[in-house]
């Protein structure tokens, strides 16, 4: 198994960021396979999949690179720059522009695990990669991105929640699937694949949640920086008309006020639950208040942030309405749509920040 050697200090310094470019190359994956794992992927994949077939039958060499660079076991370093956090699409895909040309075809010998095709023995490599990241962003993800965005948010401040309660072990556990898990003496398992460990200690370590893949990657840059991308947590990942409530539930509570229950065993404030229902604030604010006066929601302060989840009354009522059907009509409806391949990186030093597929 692949695993990483960090010590208390790194953990401890670690941090949850959000990161356009991550969740544009996850968005690219997605429309290289062509395959959605639910009705909103499915959604999203009818409305942008055409286009991007188009723009790559119309590139022979842009086409001919997404394949080598997407490998059949590694990603191309420079594809997916370590995310620093609080960057804009922008800076981020600056920096695959910026990849000299020989680094990008050395990486993308790694990614093919072989000789560089004549079609892709040329200087313009990383033009056309930052070229094609931007068009995946425009057209694909950036009318999306505010609730995007949101969800990530979401996630992000739900993980940063539990490790204020439980540490970290169960956090980093709870990164599956793709076999990220904490081992124990300092060592973070990262995938299922046999490659030497490596030693982390004193670098910048980033957890970043991605909506568009049911995997995740890694990505380092000079040693310095350390990125794990992973699938956004299940509540949010999903499209949220796909989050059944149970027809006794909702008949008791309301399907809308029901729904925020079954949303709540993850702790979520009420902006993250407004983004991932599409109810209004206030709505979202009164179902709570009715919630928490009848036992069924707790709440607690962490930071500047109110998070709620349910109590153990709570779960006891959505495990038992649970044995029954769903109703055919969920929670309220909302526009948006929810959508990786677990890696590690080869330790070639012509290969930075590769990505090894699960």
């Amino acid at each position: 198994m692949g695993w990483w050697q960090l010590n208390a200090d790194t953990l401890a310094r670690s941090r949850f960021v959000v990161s356009p470019l991550a969740e544009t190359f996850a968005s690219l994956k997605q429309l290289h396979a062509g395959a959605g794992a639910h009705p909103g992927e499915q959604e999203w994949l009818r409305a942008h999949l055409p286009g991007y077939r188009a723009l790559l039958a119309a590139d022979p060499v842009t086409a001919r690179l997404v394949r080598a660079g997407l490998g059949r076991e590694w990603i191309a370093d420079f594809l997916t720059p370590a995310p620093r956090g609080g960057e804009d699409f922008a800076t981020e895909v600056g920096r695959v522009r910026a990849v000299a040309p020989a680094d990008a075809r050395a990486h993308l010998r790694v990614s093919l695990a072989g000789p560089l095709p004549d079609m892709l023995d040329r200087d313009d490599l990383p033009e056309r990669a930052a070229a094609l990241l931007e068009w995946v962003w425009e057209e694909t993800v950036r009318p999306y991105w505010e609730r995007r965005r949101r969800v990530l948010e979401a996630d992000v401040m739900a993980r940063t929640a539990r490790v204020s309660r439980g540490g970290w072990a169960g956090v980093l556990d709870s990164l599956r699937p793709g076999g990220t898990r904490w081992l124990g003496d300092n060592r973070l398992q990262i995938n299922l694949h046999e490659y030497p460990p490596r030693e982390i200690s004193g670098a910048e370590l980033v957890f970043v949640p991605v909506t568009a893949q049911r995997h995740g990657w890694v990505a380092w840059e000079e040693r310095e920086r350390y990125a794990v991308i992973y699938p956004c947590t299940g509540v949010l990942a999903g499209h949220g008309d796909d989050r059944p409530v149970p027809a006794s539930l909702g008949a008791l509570l309301g399907a809308a006020r029901a729904g925020v229950l079954v949303l709540l065993d993850s702790p979520l404030s009420t902006t993250q639950l407004t983004a991932v229902t599409g109810q209004g604030l206030g709505s979202v604010g009164r179902h709570l208040k009715v919630l928490r006066e009848a036992g069924l929601v707790t709440r607690w302060r962490a930071g500047r942030e109110v998070l709620y989840a349910r109590t153990a009354a709570g779960e006891v009522v959505v495990e038992a309405a649970g044995q029954q059907r769903p109703e055919g009509a969920r929670a309220e409806s909302r526009e948006g749509e929810r959508p990786a391949t677990t890696a590690a990186q080869p330790t070639d030093a012509a290969s930075r920040h590769s990505r090894r597929s699960a």
